[in-house]
């Protein structure tokens, strides 16, 4: 029975640090733009397709030479 005493008024406090913690991280724009993240790896990519050519064997040997 004395441990409710203690723990009634934590969890009260934990709740309400919760809320508080909730309510920064919207004011502080934590949850805007929810689908831009999930969506980056699917848009195409402003590469050149040169850039996306195969090299030949002299360049390869050129590059790991550096």
């Amino acid at each position: 029975m004395n441990s409710l005493l203690l723990l009634i008024p934590l969890s009260a406090l934990f709740i309400v640090g919760a809320g508080l913690a909730l309510f920064w991280a919207i004011d502080h724009g934590q949850f805007d733009g929810m689908d831009a993240p999930a969506l980056l790896p699917v848009l195409d990519s402003d590469t050149d397709p040169a850039d996306a050519a195969p090299k030949s064997d002299a360049d390869a040997d050129v590059e790991q030479s550096r």
